[in-house]
Order: C-alpha cells, then structure tokens, then sequence
C-alpha cells in the first residue's frame, strides 16, 4: 500500500457551508462527495473542520459520524473571529507537515484567497496539495496555487437545491453545477446500499475517477483499495461472489469492465470495455428521450430530470457503465459528437438539450 498518498484535510468549514448554501442551495453541507473524491486519490489519515459550531448543529452530528475531528473557533468580538480560525487551520496544517513527514497530500477545503500563503508553504516542504471550493465563493487566486483543485459543485453526488441568486451570477453559467437527479452519495461511514444492490455503480465510478487521477494502469488490487476507502464495509460476498476478481470477472463478462493482464500474477489490470455498439445505443437512447420530450412539450426538455426519463425506457440504464463519472459528462459527451444540443439557460436556472434538425 505503499503507492497510495497519504492524505491530511482541513476544511474551512464556514466558508464551504455557507458557499453551498447560498450558491448551490445545499444545507446542511453534505462531506460525502468530498470523503469518495479524496478516497479515489489516496488514504485519508487526518480530518479537521474549523468553525463555531454553535451554528452549525445539524452539520455537527453529520461530520461527526463521518470520523471528522472538530474543532472549535468561539465566538469573538468584530472581526478576529475569522481570523483566529484561519490561523488556528494554518498553524494545524503546518505543524502537521513537520510532525507527520508520513503525509503526503494536504487537502484544503476553503474558497478563502488568505489560505494562499499557507499552500505556497506546503508546497515549498514538498507536500501536494489539493483545493476544494464552491465556485462561486472560491477566489481566483487560490486555485492556480494548488496542485489540483475540486470545485464542490463538480463533484460526484453533489445535488444542487435553490441557491440564492445574485445578478453578477446570472452573467455566466456555474460551469460546475450538474443538476443531479441521483441522490447524494453517503459519507463512507453511511454507504447507502442494500445487499441485493448492484455493485457496478460503486465499482465502474470509482475505477473512473482512478483513470483520471493515476498515472499508469489501474490494477485491481488498487482499484479494490479505493473501493474500500469509499465503502468501507464493502463486501464483494454480499452480492454472491467468494472474491473480488470472481466480481470483476463477472463485470467483464457483463460488458461493464475489462481484465487485461498486469505486472503481478492474479492483479489484473481493469479498463472500461471497449464496446462501441453499446455506447451508440445509450446515446441513441438519449437522443430517442430528447426529441420525444421536445415534441411532446414543445421545448427544449431540461437536464435535471432527464436520467429518469431514460430510466424509465431502461431501467438499469447508468453512465458510468459507460466511464462517464456524472450523467452531465454523459450529456457533453453527445454534445461533442453532435448529437445533441447543450446549452446553460440563466432564466432556467440550469441544461437545456435539444436535438439538432
């Protein structure tokens, strides 16, 4: 396991909080997306949240059972609130650094631009660092700081609500905001899911997340690795199978994965099957929902709700089965091909498709 990062997060927890709330109408903050998006890239060994947390009760107990450490920032006179919080997460960061020299990643979930000082330092001691903002709330200057950035909004599982709308927002689309119809994924701690439940979902996202963050193949020990941080209790044995290679196997032979031999016997190396036919026929099938919803109502249908339209012609109908990590990424990938038309409406709030003439 000595290949996988090892990872610290801090979060800024009032700065995200309220950047969800009042940019994506998500309350209280969900830490699932952010737990799977860290699980895909390394081992989580530390997590922090920096807030006073007098007004954040319901947030409290959710980040509680999701083993994140909180600590507590009291309410101050003025201005040195915020202040006494950002240097208590920068000391903490720093310290940690030094202390832990086992860490390789440092993961720093704020939109805040005076948290750029602290990244420049982090880097300087040969750490990676991660950002995790809201769009709309992130400053300009922190992201080129960093070595990779997640903006909140882009994240798998992440369910934009109403935000609160400001007329500067309605200049451009938020280009991460996918208006999800699939629920939120739970924190590892809560994995949603029963034991007659299909593992593909699980497995096939995952092991797309991993292809866009790994350099090299991925092999199956690595992807059952990341599987785990995600799920926790994940048990190939709960769905019927005395291994995880008998339940990739079992997902090649479905069309979902391929197995190509890897370096070490008995890990092979897992890709998504290369099968042409059946990604036209999803993109059919969207095209096929989309023009039928724009004769029967007459309008360009929108993207949120859409998933359920094709779910209903197809039941088992899912993205990913096709490496597609969010069923947004599926609708610009038939915009690409031109099969469709995609379009961010400022009136609607959200996609529009159409089918071309």
């Amino acid at each position: 396991m000595t290949d996988d990062e090892r990872i610290a997060l801090f979060l800024d927890y009032e700065n995200l909080a309220i950047g969800a709330r009042d940019g994506l109408g998500v309350a209280p903050f969900d830490f699932g997306p952010i737990a799977d998006a860290l699980a895909e890239r390394g081992r989580v060994v530390a997590r922090r949240a920096y807030a006073d947390w007098s007004g954040f009760d319901e947030d409290r107990r959710l980040l509680a059972r999701a083993q994140v450490e909180l600590i507590e920032i009291p309410q101050r006179l003025g201005g040195s609130r915020k202040n006494a919080a950002d240097i208590k997460m920068a000391v903490d960061a720093i310290e940690m650094a030094f202390a832990r020299g086992f860490i390789t990643t440092f993961a720093i979930g704020t939109g805040d631009s005076d948290f750029t000082p602290l990244v420049h330092k982090l880097r300087e001691l040969d750490k990676r660092v991660i950002g995790i903002g809201v769009q709309s709330s992130t400053s300009a200057l922190l992201p080129p700081a960093c070595d990779e950035f997640l903006f909140y909004d882009r994240l798998p599982g992440v369910e934009p609500g109403q935000p609160k709308r400001h007329a500067r927002d309605r200049s451009r689309p938020p280009l991460a905001a996918e208006p999800s119809v699939e629920a939120p994924l739970a924190a590892p701690e809560e994995p949603a899911r029963t034991d007659d439940a299909d593992p593909a979902p699980l497995v096939t996202s995952t092991l797309a997340g991993l292809q866009r963050h790994v350099d090299g193949p991925v092999v199956a020990s690595r992807l059952k690795r990341a599987v785990l941080r995600k799920d926790p209790t994940f048990d190939e044995a709960d769905y019927g199978f005395r291994g995880f290679g008998e339940l990739l196997r079992h997902l090649e032979h479905e069309g979902v994965v391929q197995l190509r031999e890897g370096s070490a016997q008995g890990d092979p190396e897992v890709t998504f099957a290369e099968d042409e036919s059946a990604e036209e026929d999803a993109f059919a099938l969207l095209v096929d929902v989309v023009r039928q919803l724009q004769a029967s109502t007459g309008s360009r249908p929108p993207l949120s709700g859409l998933k359920d339209h094709l779910r209903k012609r197809r039941p088992n109908f899912s993205e990913k089965r096709y490496g597609f990590n969010t069923f947004l990424a599926f609708a610009k990938a038939a915009r690409a091909r031109g099969l469709v038309e995609l379009e961010w409406d400022t009136d609607a709030n959200e996609y529009l498709l159409r089918v071309p003439s």
